[in-house]
């Protein structure tokens, strides 16, 4: 991902002065469309899709032959692994290339692609119902789920307003995931805070060779987004002002960063600074660790049966440990999809969209193969869907008590890969010893410095 934030800024830096729709090749406007809906009105078109390795996206080529044989719409793709996933996407959107009508992507790229007039509005494709199925029921997405991929483009802005650049499809929040027969053959209690992580984690030490408690620790954004900010945020944490003035070194930001550390430090794996999401996951359901704190979706992967030596023994805790007490706002991530602006297939690119995005789909996706967490309030009051859920014990628990207050808690800003990496490498340098609150103000300092 380092590869991937670097290409990022100077492809970024490079492009950032061009207008909105400079460049543009417009394709017949949403809002011109009229008539009844009819899934067949783009028959004979091909959109071509950009795609991220993904269990999403095995789930919808696995049903793709239902959404051509409805529409008629030929669909072409290319996947790659996410190494090389943004890179490609990258290059394509800031080239102005037409190859590519739809693709992949997260919140935080809306912040970087949005700006130079990457991605379509989806709003208009929403709003018309010559375009939109009468069943698609956009208000059946979760709020703040959809909210956090509406931006007005304004650094410091929070999200929830402006244009809705793209449609979730899928969600992480973050949580506290743990060995349930450890914690029960050593007596052990789900941790309040992360003194509890520390005190618990040092009785596993004691008690067994396994890792207390894994989390990411690689000099990127992926090491804050997870534990870290939902933990972080809930204390009270603010990374920017709205005027971009950062926070992360006030007294809150200091005094958190020095307990994460600590807990690191303490009970966390020796090689913390090369943890990546796959490092925490496999050291769950290999039983190397006893706790993650990370996406929740990332221990269903590893409790899925035969997934792993340890699927069926994982419980979700009913909500993560925080600072002082149960941290109680998960930091969010949402793989999307969205609209290339440059297409020349829009209209045929949003039936694709509202179908990967509708009902019927995200349902089969959910209940037959592994997209989770499902973005719709419909499909988590589902009963197959919750059936499919009682081999993971606590998982629906922690989606009902956390899903409130769920959401993207970074402040948006067109820099923010660049600046949460060098978030992650003050981390790095706390753990090597360095003065927390130096080390923060230092950051701080330079942060302030580029705005």
């Amino acid at each position: 991902m380092q590869k991937t934030v670097a290409l990022l800024l100077v492809v970024l830096m490079a492009f950032s002065v061009v207008a909105f729709a400079g460049g543009r090749q417009e394709g017949p406007a949403a809002t011109a469309v009229t008539g009844e809906f009819d899934w067949r009105r783009y028959e004979g078109q091909t959109i071509k899709l950009l795609l991220n390795q993904h269990p999403y996206t095995d789930g919808m080529l696995a049903e793709l032959d239902k959404f051509i044989a409805m529409t008629g719409i030929r669909v072409e793709y290319d996947i790659f692994p996410e190494e090389e996933y943004f890179d490609r996407l990258t290059l394509a959107l800031s080239s102005r290339s037409r190859e590519y009508d739809a693709f992949m992507t997260g919140a935080y790229m809306v912040w970087q692609y949005s700006p130079p007039g990457w991605m379509e509005d989806l709003t208009p494709f929403i709003q018309n119902p010559s375009l939109t199925n009468p069943d698609y029921d956009f208000a059946d997405i979760i709020d703040g789920i959809a909210a956090g991929l509406r931006w007005d483009g304004v650094d410091g802005s929070q999200v929830g307003s402006g244009a809705q650049w793209a449609l979730p499809w899928g969600f992480e929040g973050n949580t506290l995931m743990y060995n349930k027969p450890l914690f029960d053959r050593l007596g052990l209690e789900e941790p309040r805070t992360l003194d509890d992580v520390i005190r618990i984690g040092r009785i596993i030490q004691r008690e067994t060779d396994l890792i207390p408690i894994a989390v990411r620790g690689t000099r990127s954004w992926a090491t804050i987004h997870p534990g870290f900010m939902t933990a972080f945020n809930s204390a009270g944490g603010q990374d920017y002002d709205a005027n971009m003035n950062p926070l992360m070194n006030n007294d809150v930001g200091t005094r958190f960063a020095q307990k994460w550390i600590e807990m690191v430090q303490e009970v966390g794996p020796p090689e913390w600074t090369s943890y990546t999401w796959y490092d925490v996951g496999n050291s769950l359901g290999a039983g190397r660790a006893a706790m993650i704190y990370d996406a929740d979706i990332l221990g269903f992967f590893q409790n899925v049966a035969g997934a792993s030596q340890e699927s069926g023994n994982i419980r979700w805790a009913s909500r993560p440990p925080g600072l002082d007490d149960y941290a109680t706002t998960p930091n969010m991530w949402t793989w999307s999809l969205a609209m290339n602006a440059f297409s020349e297939q829009k209209p045929a690119a949003w039936y694709w969209l509202q179908w990967a995005t509708g009902k019927e789909f995200l349902t089969t996706a959910a209940v037959e193969y592994n997209t989770v967490n499902p973005i719709r309030r419909s499909i988590w009051e589902n009963p197959q869907f919750q059936a499919r859920l009682n081999d993971f014990d606590g998982y629906l628990e922690q989606y009902q008590s956390l899903i409130d207050g769920t959401g993207i808690h970074f402040t948006p800003q067109s820099r923010f890969f660049e600046t949460t990496t060098e978030w992650a490498a003050a981390l790095h340098r706390i753990y090597e010893g360095q003065n927390a609150s130096q080390v923060l103000n230092e950051l701080a300092r330079r942060l302030a410095d580029e705005f």
